[in-house]
């Protein structure tokens, strides 16, 4: 392979991005993808899985509470515990971790090695988020930053909307432990692919003015970082507390079979998939507009199946309402932060990725508490109350101040707080 010489090339203003160099981004987009399935994919089989396992559906949507808690710790720290190391061969050996987080998974007998398993997965997934956007960023021209940046960040996004509803779909045909099995096999064959497609990646020198004071101040004495932030943790923790257990409120509430579920889920990501794209061209105009939008969005979806979802067709308009609305929080949550430090857009977007994460694992948790001990309808109504919340910081606190043309594409010129040496740029 000539990779070690397209390194060089990209450096280069002036040079354009190889196809090879697009292979190697659409992997990395591939093994973010598989990652981030690997977390969300209870959500889809929690009902089999639970019975599989003899445990309530409650404490099988734990898992997702430990992946996340687990991810929450491992991502900020990855690069100071991997240090020199080649990029490519720690996205590597990550991958393989997750492949036996998901095999651990497959073999599970109980609740005990159910939370082994997670704890693996969640490792792994921690190095290859952690990792991910400085990596894309390397791989490519300058002047491709962005789109790939936005690429391997699709790859989390797509994972939510399309990576659980084919893994019930797999589920629902083959077992829950097939589903599983199908994703540790993925991971293994994209840990191969990372090797050859991948060039060496060694931890680079930090940019010029990387210890300059003004760099130093704390993101959150930044008022917007803050109100966006408190926003996130109220919003995702709302709906991934109800999220975790949408399987048992479908079949609870409106008596769907797993063939309608899976259909519903389908429903559910593909207008998810509609509202990453047209949140992310909105946001970049009005972030804070767009991210109030979506937060009402959201709660009119979940009330919605809370007052209603009894009847069939109300039930299928909140799951598409729903989707619609959180498959664009990611993307504009993260152009809101940008917006409100564009001067430090790598520093706050992993202090962005880290709460996000850790609102997963809360709603997660939350969820199987108010299931556990009150049931399916009081967790609707406790995750709307949340999101009336997360409504209400947005309106007033303040918000970002206007538009930043350089985070439009959701990717731009930034510092290294990490100290993977990588410099963004438009």
């Amino acid at each position: 392979m000539r990779v070690d010489a397209s390194v060089k090339e990209v450096g280069s203003a002036s040079a354009g991005t190889t196809l090879w160099q697009w292979v190697a981004v659409a992997v990395l987009s591939l093994s973010t993808f598989v990652v981030v399935t690997s977390e969300m994919l209870p959500v889809g089989v929690l009902t089999p899985m639970a019975d599989g396992l003899h445990i309530s559906s409650g404490r099988a949507g734990f898992s997702l509470t430990i992946t996340g808690l687990v991810t929450a710790v491992t991502a900020p720290l990855v690069v100071r515990v991997v240090g020199a190391l080649d990029r490519r061969a720690v996205l590597a050996a990550a991958m393989v971790v997750l492949a036996v987080g998901n095999a651990l998974t497959t073999a599970a007998d109980g609740f005990g090695l159910l939370v082994v398993s997670r704890v693996v997965v969640g490792v792994g997934m921690g190095a290859v988020w952690g990792l991910a956007s400085a990596v894309a960023a390397r791989l490519v021209a300058p002047r491709n930053v962005a789109l790939a940046v936005s690429c391997t960040i699709g790859g989390v996004a797509a994972a939510s909307v399309i990576g659980v509803p084919l893994g019930t779909f797999v589920g629902n045909a083959f077992g829950w432990r097939a589903a599983f099995a199908a994703l540790s096999a993925a991971a293994l064959v994209l840990a191969a692919g990372l090797l050859p497609t991948l060039p060496r990646l060694p931890r680079p020198a930090a940019p010029d003015g990387a210890h300059h004071p003004a760099r130093r101040e704390p993101l959150l004495r930044t008022a917007p970082v803050t109100v966006g932030l408190v926003l996130i943790v109220f919003l995702v923790t709302a709906h991934f507390a109800a999220y975790t257990y949408v399987r048992p409120v479908l079949e609870e509430r409106t008596g769907s079979t797993p063939g309608a579920i899976s259909l519903l889920l389908l429903v559910y990501g593909l207008f998810g998939l509609i509202g990453n794209f047209v949140a992310g061209a909105s946001a970049a105009r009005r972030a804070r507009g767009t991210v109030l939008g979506l937060t009402i969005g959201i709660g009119a979806g979940i009330a919605l199946l809370a007052a209603f979802g009894a009847v069939t067709g109300v039930a299928g308009v909140s799951i598409a309402l729903w989707g619609l609305a959180y498959g664009g929080v990611s993307v504009a949550g993260q152009i809101w932060m940008a917006q409100a430090a564009p001067e430090r857009i790598e520093h706050v977007t992993g202090l962005y990725v880290g709460v996000f994460t850790a609102a997963i694992a809360l709603g997660a948790f939350l969820g199987g508490v108010v299931v556990e001990t009150a049931g399916i309808t009081p967790l609707l109504w406790s995750a709307t109350a949340l999101a009336g919340v997360a409504l209400a910081v947005g309106l007033f606190g303040p918000g970002p101040s206007g538009r930043s043309r350089r985070v439009a594409g959701s990717a731009a010129a930034s510092e290294d707080p990490q100290g993977t040496g990588t410099v963004l740029k438009p």
